[in-house]
C-alpha cells in the first residue's frame, strides 16, 4: 500500500488524486498539510483524512508517508518537490514540472540520487488515448510527418488567479503550453527547435496566450497554439498532417469527458474511441507502479526538463523573460 501525502490542498486535488485513491486497492492518503491551518483540517473532514499537519515540512517528516503530491504554485514546484525526494518520499509533482529547464534538471538529479520516483502528473500521457496517437504517427500510416499542430486554448478571465502571478511562475505558456507543448513531443519528436513565438499579453512579463512555430528534427513543422484569454476561447486538439494522410484529435486532455480521434488517408477516413475511465486512475496506477515495483514513468523528470527545455526557449523568442522560482 502507498501510503501519500498531500503537500497542498489546491482546487485539482479531489479530481486528481483523491477520488482516484477511493478507487484504488494499492494507495491511501494519510495526511494534508496547507500554508491555512484551517483549510487543511476542512479539506481533510471533507475527504475523510485521518492527519493534518501544520507544515509542509511537517508532513515531508511523518515517517508513514510514502509519497508526495505536490499541486502548488508552478515556482514553488521544485523547492518542494527536492525536498521531499531528499526526505525520502516519492512525488507526483503537478505539472509543469518546474519553473525553468534548469530547476527541473535540479529537481531529476535530487530524485536520482534518493532512488525516489519523481513523476511530472501529465494525466493525459497515461490514457490510452495519447498512446494510440503516438502509435499511429510511429506506423507509417500518415506517411511523412509534414506538420503538427497542437492547441490548449480556454477562457480564464479571473486575472488574479495564480496562473497570471509571474511571481509564482505563471503565464499562458506555463500553465496551456506544457500540456500543448508536450502532446507536440509526443507525436511530433521530443526535443524541436523553436523557430519563432509572438505572446499576447497580461502586463509585461505574464502572457495570456502564445504561439510558437517549431521545427523537428524529422523536418517536420509545429505551431504550439496555446491561451487563457484570446479569441480563441476553447479548443483543445492535435492535428498531424503526413504526406499520406492526417489525423485529428479533439481534447486529448480529458478524453473521459468526451474525445474523438479522426484518421483520413486515401484508404479512407475511421473514428476511434478509446473509452471513458478517467486519465486520473490510469495515472494513479502508473505512479503506484512505479513506487512498488520500479515500473518506469512515461512522464519521468527527465521528460520534464526536455519539455521545459522547450517552454524556456518559446519565451525567450517571443522576447519574455524565463520563468524562475518563487522568491528569485
Amino acid at each position: 500500500m502507498l501510503r501519500i501525502g498531500l503537500l497542498g490542498a489546491a482546487k485539482i486535488t479531489p479530481a486528481a488524486i483523491v477520488a482516484p485513491v477511493n478507487a484504488s486497492t494499492e494507495a491511501t492518503i494519510v495526511a494534508v498539510a496547507a500554508r491555512n491551518v484551517e483549510r487543511a483540517h476542512a479539506f481533510a473532514a471533507k475527504h475523510d483524512i485521518s492527519r493534518v499537519h501544520d507544515s509542509y515540512a511537517a508532513l515531508l517528516a511523518d515517517p508513514e508517508i510514502d509519497a508526495v503530491y505536490i499541486p502548488l504554485p508552478n515556482g514553488l514546484h521544485g523547492e518542494w518537490a527536492i525536498r521531499a525526494v531528499h526526505a525520502g518520499k516519492h512525488v507526483l509533482c503537478e505539472k509543469p514540472i518546474a519553473a525553468n529547464a534548469g530547476e527541473a534538471e535540479a529537481m531529476a538529479r535530487a530524485a536520482g540520487e534518493s532512488g525516489r520516483v519523481l513523476m511530472e502528473a501529465f494525466h493525459y500521457r497515461y490514457h490510452p488515448l495519447a498512446q494510440r496517437m503516438a502509435d499511429i504517427v510511429a506506423s507509417g500510416e500518415l506517411g511523412e510527418i509534414r506538420h503538427v499542430r497542437s492547441t490548449m486554448c480556454f477562457p480564464l478571465p479571473l486575472f488574479n488567479d495564480i496562473r497570471y502571478n509571474f511571481s509564482l511562475a505563471g503565464g499562458a505558456m506555463m500553465d496551456a503550453g506544457s500540456y500543448a507543448v508536450h502532446m507536440a513531443r509526443l507525436v511530433g519528436g521530443p526535443d524541436p527547435e523553436v523557430v519563432s513565438a509572438a505572446a499576447k499579453l497580461r502586463d509585461a512579463n505574464v502572457d495570456r496566450a502564445m504561439e510558437a512555430q517549431l521545427r523537428f528534427k524529422s523536418g517536420a513543422i509545429g505551431t504550439v497554439s496555446v491561451s487563457m484569454w484570446s479569441w480563441k476561447l476553447l479548443n483543445i486538439s492535435v492535428r498531424v498532417t503526413g504526406s499520406l494522410g492526417e489525423m485529428r484529435v479533439i481534447n486529448p486532455v480529458m478524453p473521459q469527458s468526451w474525445h474523438r480521434l479522426t484518421v483520413k488517408t486515401g484508404q479512407g477516413k475511421r473514428i476511434e474511441n478509446l473509452g471513458k475511465r478517467a486519465t486520473y486512475l490510469y495515472q494513479l496506477e502508473a505512479f503506484t507502479d512505479a513506487c512498488l515495483r520500479g515500473a518506469p514513468v512515461l512522464t519521468s523528470a527527465e521528460d520534464g526538463v526536455r519539455n521545459m527545455a522547450v517552454i524556456d526557449a518559446i519565451y525567450r523568442a517571443a522576447g519574455m523573460p524565463v520563468r524562475q522560482p518563487a522568491g528569485n
